[in-house]
């Protein structure tokens, strides 16, 4: 107040205890912040120096984040294509196993394994996203990495498309063709006849019958025709007739000596007329001593439980072969006396890959595969007399496996996939690299612009804690002058007492 007038000296102390107590709020906010500079008006030039610093390092932990993130992306991807590899040498591996065994049926069955596969490769690069992401999955995957605040640094990772094996531009590897199934079928028919030939034995002229003479034509005839033997010239003998009635197809022929006659076993499916005409002399007769008639045998269909033997196709002895499309014998069966039909039913099921019924003299065949039935009697499955082949042929459409070509062209096509996969993981590889080598990089400078910034501004604790202590002495001294000051002052009462 301007009518209370202080001494000098204590004007002064006052003003030095004010500046002491300024002196102290700006020690106390340092020491409370730790920070020498707080606002702009501490030190314009550190303060906005330290703002841009730190906000640069904001900047790039933004940037940290996402960079995290890239490498978790390319990781997974990464991670896919380790699967994948696994995945394609294990289809290296069932198509080296296919090249070790002719089967054709365990080549077709490696055919599926090799495209379950293929299925199984495509669902890993569709799994290997992250944050809905894949570098696997091709066109639209493509991660762009910002490594600085401007962007004028970054890096592109470019996808592949490994979802499709199909691709040529990824993998380049087709399903295989399993093939197909193919059916056939055979019948097994029998009929028997007797000619009697009467006090002949095998080793006689034929002509020594009344009725037969030197020119005469015995006649054989089914649906398919007629075979003609003439006397004299085809056969002389009784086996001479023997070996040239063994000699058609699907017809068996032997002589009995006891009672002088050849049996006569037939597997055609239809009816068989034997006779004898007179050319040349003699009289016709039914292709034995019997004249004037026509020896007629007919067949009917076998049933499951009839011996095999007892058709014209099958002997005692016997082998019935089974062979698939690349040559390859699974089974082979020999016949007995006491082989049925339902023994060969059951000898084809075993078969892998060949499934058989029997109905009606008519076994059905169904095949995954090629297979051909044939046997050691040529006489096996000849239905007629003019029959060119009795091999059962079943035909189905072949698997990509089935021929060690094919084999080997799909073994070209699996080294050509793992390098691609190579070449991916390598890329994939380089820019992981590259990003957490970028990564480390921005974390130090990160550090390095906080710290730059934390010089500008941060507080020394010690000399503040200092700066403290010498400001209280201060203010105690001051305190102690101001209150001297006021006892100068109030020995002037003294004059009044």
């Amino acid at each position: 107040m301007p009518d209370i007038v202080l001494s000098s000296a204590v004007r002064d102390n006052l003003l030095s205890l004010k500046q002491t107590a300024d002196l102290q709020s700006i020690t106390q906010t340092r020491l409370a912040t730790g920070l020498k500079v707080n606002t702009a008006l501490d030190n314009p030039n550190s303060y906005f120096t330290a703002q841009s610093l730190n906000d640069r390092a904001s900047d790039l932990s933004n940037l940290l984040d996402n960079m995290g993130q890239a490498v978790q992306t390319i990781r997974a991807a990464d991670k896919g294509i380790t699967s994948i590899t696994k995945l394609v040498e294990s289809a290296k591996a069932i198509a080296n196993q296919a090249l070790q065994t002719s089967s054709e049926y365990e080549r077709k069955l490696f055919t599926s394994q090799y495209n379950d596969l293929l299925e199984q490769i495509e669902d890993m690069a569709r799994d290997s996203s992250y944050k809905g992401k894949n570098l696997l999955a091709g066109a639209g995957n493509e991660l762009e990495v910002i490594f600085n605040e401007d962007s004028t640094s970054n890096l592109t990772v470019n996808p592949v498309d490994f979802t499709d094996t199909s691709l040529d531009d990824g993998l380049n590897l087709d399903d295989l063709d399993a093939g197909g199934t193919g059916t056939s079928s055979f019948n097994l028919f029998s009929g028997t006849t007797s000619i009697s030939l009467s006090g002949l034995q095998a080793s006689s002229n034929l002509t020594d019958l009344a009725d037969w003479a030197t020119g005469n034509i015995v006649s054989i005839t089914d649906s398919s025709g007629t075979t003609n033997l003439t006397v004299g010239t085809d056969i002389t003998t009784v086996q001479d007739y023997v070996d040239a009635l063994n000699d058609l197809n699907g017809v068996h022929a032997t002589f009995d000596e006891a009672t002088d006659s050849i049996t006569i076993t037939s597997g055609l499916d239809n009816p068989l007329y034997i006779s004898k005409d007179n050319t040349g002399g003699g009289a016709a007769t039914d292709g034995g001593d019997t004249g004037g008639t026509t020896t007629t045998m007919t067949v009917s269909p076998l049933s499951s439980t009839a011996t095999l033997v007892s058709s014209g196709g099958f002997q005692a002895g016997d082998t019935i072969t089974i062979t698939d499309g690349n040559g390859f014998e699974p089974a082979s069966l020999e016949i007995d006396e006491e082989t049925t039909v339902s023994d060969l039913v059951t000898f084809i099921n075993n078969v892998k890959g060949l499934d058989a019924t029997f109905s009606g003299g008519s076994i059905s065949l169904i095949g995954e595969v090629s297979f051909d039935i044939s046997s050691s009697n040529s006489d096996f499955n000849r239905t007629t007399l003019g029959s060119t082949t009795g091999i059962v042929s079943l035909t189905a459409a072949p698997s990509e496996f089935k021929s060690d070509t094919d084999i080997d062209r799909t073994l070209q096509a699996i080294n050509a996939a793992l390098d691609e996969l190579r070449n991916a993981a390598r890329s994939m590889g380089t820019a992981l690299s590259t990003v957490e080598i970028r990564t480390d990089f921005t974390q130090n400078l990160i550090n390095t612009l906080e710290v730059g910034a934390g010089h500008l501004t941060i507080a020394d604790m010690n000399e503040e804690g200092a700066n403290m202590l010498a400001l209280q002495t201060r203010q105690q001294l001051s305190s102690t002058a101001l209150s001297l000051a006021n006892q100068a002052d109030q020995s002037v009462l003294s004059l009044f007492g």
